[in-house]
């Protein structure tokens, strides 16, 4: 309680200001005042503790920060903000433009990591390789948190142009690429006499075209590149920075292949986010975004919520948490050379509530639950709870993933995997009943 009291005292000096919407920031319940235990439950989480609170996480990063607990003291003695009205063109508007700011942020850390991945090239040095992973994590959360704008033929995803499967693909079998244990002269990095020419081109044709997991660009590519196979039980993969180095103290073979493919796909992939963001930009005649704002409501609609429905439960539950729960391989997870699983799983559930909540950045608006709720008020209650413990599963499974999916079912790690993926289940069946309620039908399996 005493943080609880200090951020009482900080709130009752700072004035707080937020976007006119349904979710009030603090309101942990759903009953648009923000009482003393909907402050300690978003006090707890901050603390490490107890239950996951949307409204309490204003900028949505999963976390609860000082600020936040700050604008939820602010409405618990000033109130909430006057409810906005509710049109389905609002909720249809919010979600093109949240999307529009996912995609920039995702942009924005792709470019980042471009950036970081030149300097490391131009100079290779262990400095340069870790501040380069590091760039590879910080642009994951955006671009993971964006995936809800998939799996209703939008511009990401499109059968004839969309760029999703060379920016994302995965698992990745690493022999496609490059050397791995054993077989020092794997992959097309080491094949020059095949692949003489290592362009954008080359690679994107490359991508996936003799198997699913032949993948050759895209985020999994580089986060092989930088870190290397994953051959730790307690860290990730440990390339050394000295496979990039040219001057004849280098590590494996080709180090300037290497760096020439590193440096293609890191591009290549600011090119395919570049593409995609472009099309939810505002005002653009032709774009996907001056569409979709056209259709007629319940096909936009219909398509949020099987971009939403489809994320939860056909590809984040059926794909990237039951087939590593199942197999007990190593190589289904996510991100399994840098360990990064956990966080991918994370905001992938984080981007499922923004497209329901109609927030993202630290912007309240209007969403589907504001829909929902109009019409049956319990089961919107009830989705948000589903999307709230879903939240909590995912931070209960313990890190690194690859270690929490072995052993036999009683487990911590196996018994936590297996409540995420009930939580999971909960939160889509939740999404496909909110849809029902609107009058709109959707399937919830990936296509």
């Amino acid at each position: 309680m005493r943080m609880l009291r200090s951020v009482l005292g900080l709130a009752l000096v700072l004035a707080a200001t937020q976007a006119t919407a349904q979710l009030c920031p603090g309101d942990c319940d759903g009953d648009r005042t923000v009482s003393v235990s909907d402050l300690v439950v978003g006090v707890n989480w901050a603390l490490g503790s107890g239950s996951y609170c949307i409204a309490a996480d204003g900028n949505a990063d999963g976390q609860v920060a000082v600020n936040e607990l700050i604008t939820g003291v602010t409405n618990a003695l000033q109130g909430c903000a006057p409810a906005a009205p509710v049109t389905n063109a609002a909720v249809i508007g919010r979600y093109a433009a949240l999307l529009y700011a996912n995609y920039n942020a995702a942009l924005d850390g792709a470019t980042a990591l471009n950036t970081a991945i030149d300097d490391f090239l131009a100079a290779p040095s262990d400095a340069g390789l870790q501040h380069a992973k590091q760039s590879w994590r910080d642009s994951r959360p955006q671009y993971m948190e964006s995936e809800p704008g998939r799996f209703y033929d939008g511009p990401i995803d499109n059968a004839q142009s969309g760029p999703e499967g060379l920016i994302n693909s995965w698992p990745l079998d690493e022999s496609f690429i490059d050397y791995v244990v054993g077989d020092p002269t794997a992959g097309i990095i080491n094949a020059p006499d095949l692949y003489p020419d290592l362009t954008a081109a080359v690679l994107s044709q490359l991508n996936a075209a003799e198997s699913e997991t032949a993948i050759s660009t895209g985020y999994h590519a580089i986060e092989f590149l930088l870190w290397g196979q994953d051959l730790s039980a307690t860290g990730p993969g440990n390339r050394p920075y000295t496979d990039y180095v040219t001057d004849g103290s280098g590590t494996a073979s080709n180090q300037a292949r290497r760096g020439e493919y590193l440096r293609v796909v890191a591009q290549l992939l600011v090119d395919n986010l570049t593409a995609v963001r472009d099309q939810w930009v505002p005002d653009v005649e032709g774009n996907y975004r001056a569409a979709f704002v056209k259709l007629e409501s319940a096909e936009a609609l219909r398509r949020m919520l099987t971009g939403m429905g489809t994320l939860s439960g056909g590809e984040l539950t059926g794909e990237r948490l039951s087939v590593a729960f199942e197999t007990k391989d190593q190589e289904d997870e996510h991100s399994c050379f840098s360990d990064n699983t956990l966080d991918d799983l994370s905001h992938d559930t984080l981007g499922i509530q923004n497209a329901f909540f109609g927030r993202y950045g630290g912007v309240m608006g209007l969403g589907v639950y504001d829909l929902v709720k109009a019409v049956n008020p319990d089961l919107a209650a009830h989705t948000r709870q589903a999307m709230e413990a879903a939240q909590s599963a995912m931070h209960a499974i313990p890190p690194p993933f690859d270690q929490a999916i072995l052993g036999p079912d009683t487990a911590p790690g196996r018994v936590a995997i297996a409540a995420a993926i009930a939580d999971l289940n909960s939160q889509t069946d939740a999404i496909a009943d909110s849809a029902a309620a609107l009058g709109i039908s959707i399937s919830t399996t990936s296509p």
